[in-house]
Parts: structure tokens; sequence; C-alpha cells
């Protein structure tokens, strides 16, 4: 376990504990609580983040940086029982990575999150566990709603190890709110997308910007009629935030993620016009992106009416700009 040391931390009632914070995503929200005014303990173990995300943040009086898995920090039931809340964003990430390394994405899961509510539920102190539209499955709904039926693929095909390992997070955390009374609020999230985002586990859109800036072909796999909704990092970052401060959410699942829907290989065809790039298109068979029999959802389109009752937001970035933003 590698730590840095605290720049003069404010009390612990304003201290707040992120893990995976040196991810993309959480990153962000480190940024956004120091901007608030918190002291952030960030935990990562740097298997999928980065330092290099921290880079604006790392001298920040407020912020401690510890490298360590949960399960190995020796100060988590400290660090726990003195958090004002806790935002739980480990997790592996990237179709890429969880096709390759099955066995990785259920052990870390399951393991790290159950220590972490452990912990947590010592002092009830309030946890956030970002879950993912993965666990929709293979589901033909037009939208997805956070009470909707799950339809998860066989065990046979390792793409689906990522949804069953957060569904199995999802009801560890819950099973914890009512048998232990830990205040826990549960986000799904929808395609985040944004500045500093890398395509190096998949990610669909860097991995398009990056193609168009260079001249090279963007790849679309299969027939790129698949449709996803993109929601920009800063939008996914303001309704993680609401949800933590909001008692009543506690218990409670939310999708977070834009609506508007378009298919892959629009989204490529948007890429090259807004970057005035002339790469081609091209479209590949999964067979030859991933292991043969691999399964896709041809719509992931969720419905945020609850977020929006809830927390009074909604996230309205359009596409055109979230392709600038991240390109910037």
């Amino acid at each position: 376990m590698i730590s840095t040391p605290p720049n003069n931390p404010r009390s612990s009632s304003s201290r707040v504990l992120v893990t995976g914070g040196a991810g993309f995503i959480g990153a962000h929200l480190v940024e956004r609580l120091l901007q608030d005014g918190k002291s952030v303990v960030v935990m990562d173990d740097l298997s999928t983040g980065s330092r290099d995300n921290l880079r604006a943040v790392a001298q920040h009086r407020n912020f401690r940086f510890i490298q360590s898995k949960i399960s190995t920090c020796a100060e988590l039931p400290e660090l726990a029982a003195e958090a004002e809340y806790i935002f739980h964003l480990a997790a592996t990430v990237g179709v890429d990575l969880v096709v390759q390394s099955a066995l990785h994405v259920l052990e870390a899961s399951f393991h790290e999150t159950q220590i972490l509510l452990r912990a947590a539920a010592k002092n009830s102190t309030p946890l956030l566990l970002t879950s993912t539209s993965e666990v929709y499955g293979k589901s033909a709904k037009p939208e997805f709603s956070e009470d909707d039926d799950l339809l998860i693929g066989p065990p046979t095909h390792s793409r689906w190890s990522y949804a069953s390992a957060k569904l199995t997070d999802e009801f560890l955390a819950l099973a914890y709110a009512r048998e232990k009374k830990l205040p826990i609020t549960i986000a799904r999230l929808f395609n985040t997308v944004g500045p500093r985002q890398t395509g190096r586990y998949g990610m669909v859109l860097p991995r398009f910007i990056a193609a168009a800036r260079a001249g090279e072909p963007l790849r679309v796999f299969g027939d790129g009629a698949q449709s996803r909704c993109f929601c920009l990092v800063h939008d996914v970052v303001e309704a993680l935030v609401r949800l933590q401060h909001c008692p009543a959410a506690r218990g409670e699942i939310f999708n977070i993620g834009g609506t508007e829907e378009v298919s892959i290989l629009d989204l490529a065809k948007l890429v090259v016009a807004t970057l005035d790039s002339k790469s081609p298109i091209e479209l590949i068979a999964y067979d030859q992106a991933y292991a043969p029999g691999f399964d896709d959802m041809r719509r992931r389109k969720p419905l945020v009416d609850k977020l929006e009752r809830w927390v009074n937001f909604k996230p309205q970035t359009t596409l055109c700009d979230i392709i600038r933003l991240t390109a910037a």
C-alpha cells in the first residue's frame, strides 16, 4: 500500500472516501468534491485508474491518495468511520477487459465490495454504490426502468461476468441496507464519456475520436445498428453528488444517463463530421473483435424520470456537445 499524507486536512465531519477515485469518473468526482469544500481520501489500486487523472488536485491541501486495494488497506476501518459518506466507484471497466479477465472481474468486484460494506456498516456511514446499465442484460425493452426484470446472458459467455458481478454487488448492498440499516444508494450508469477518458479498454467514443484525429478507420463492431445513449461525465458527477446528499434516496436504485439515442454507426459518422475528419468507417464482425459467440445489447436507453423526481436533475448535454468536449 502506498499512501500520500494529507495536507492539513479539514475535520473528519467533511471528509469523503472515494474508492476508484483515480479512474475517469472518480477523478472528476474528486475535483467536484474538493470544489465543494470537502476533504477527500482516494483509494485506488491503479489497476485501471491513473495518477495522471488526479494531477490537477495532487497538491490540494484537502486531498489524500492511498494506492491500495480495499481488501489490503489497513486504514479502512478508520477511514470508513471518519467519513461523512463514501462513494464506491472501484470496478473493472471496459468490455475488452471484461471479456479477457472474467475471473478477475468476478473475484475483485464481490470481494472488495463486501469488505467495504462491512467497514461502512460499523458506523452506518452512507455509501453510494455505482453500478452499470449492463445489469439490464439482454432485455429487449426500448427503455430501461429501475424496477424492470433483468435478463442476463448465459455463464458460458464471459461477456456477462461484469453484469453479474455488479448485480451481485447491488443485492449485497441492499441486503446491508435492510439487515444492517446501512444507508445505501445505488446508481446505474449508462455510457459515461468526457474529457480524459481513454479508449484503452474498448470505450467506444474515445476510441472513435482517437481514430478520427489520426486519420485512421473508425472500427464499428457488428452491423452498427446497436444503439446507445451517452452522458457527459460532469452530468454524472452532478447526479451522484445530489443523490448522496438526498437522505430520502437511501435504499433506492437510480439510472443515470443521457436519453439521446444513437446507433454506433451513426455515432461514428457524427464523430467524423464533428471533427472534420477524412477517416473511413469499417464494419468489423464481433467474432473478429471478441471471442466467438459474443453477445451485445441492441439498445440501451435509460428512463431517468426517477432521478429527476428525487433530486431535480436530468442530464441534458447534447451528443454533439459531448463529442466536442470529449475531443477537446
